[in-house]
Order: C-alpha cells, then sequence, then structure tokens
C-alpha cells in the first residue's frame, strides 16, 4: 500500500482500488483553497472548526502570535498587511 501518489487530472494510473478506496484532493488556489475527500463513491469537502469548506488563500504569521489562516489571516490584511501573504503567482 502507498502512503501517497499524485497524479495529474486525467493521468490517474487504472485500476483504481486497494484495501480503502479513498482520495483526498487539494486545490490550493490564489484566491481560495480547498481540501476533500473521496470514500466509497462520495465525495466530502472538508470543513474548518467554524464550517467553512472553502478558505481563502491568505497566511498571517508574526513573531508575537501564531501562525493564522484563511478568514482569520484575512482580517490582519488592513490592520499589519507587513505579515500577511496573499494572491501569489508562481510565473
Amino acid at each position: 500500500m502507498q502512503i501517497l501518489e499524485i497524479s495529474e487530472p486525467g493521468q490517474t494510473p487504472l485500476p483504481h482500488g486497494g484495501e480503502a478506496e479513498v482520495a483526498v484532493g487539494i486545490d490550493l488556489g490564489t484566491t481560495n483553497s480547498l481540501v476533500a475527500i473521496a470514500r466509497n463513491g462520495h465525495a466530502e469537502v472538508l470543513r474548518d472548526a467554524e464550517g467553512h469548506g472553502m478558505l481563502p488563500s491568505v497566511v498571517a504569521y508574526g513573531a508575537e502570535g501564531p501562525l493564522a489562516v484563511g478568514e482569520a489571516a484575512r482580517g490582519a490584511l488592513l490592520d499589519r498587511p507587513e505579515i500577511v501573504v496573499s494572491s501569489v503567482k508562481r510565473l
């Protein structure tokens, strides 16, 4: 059994299967991000403690406080923009 297998869309090796049919999909978008799992033919978006499935792709970090992501990090954009990373393009 493999711990992790990553494939590009449309290039997943066949046959699928194994002891536990679980797939994890991660969308790290420049605006929003989400994680979903598929088990036994049913997909489900994982949610945070507040029930949000889609999170803003924003990270805030500072020496005096804990790392924040999503809505909590986006809230720091106005007050402390120097500790926030958002809307990052790789090209």
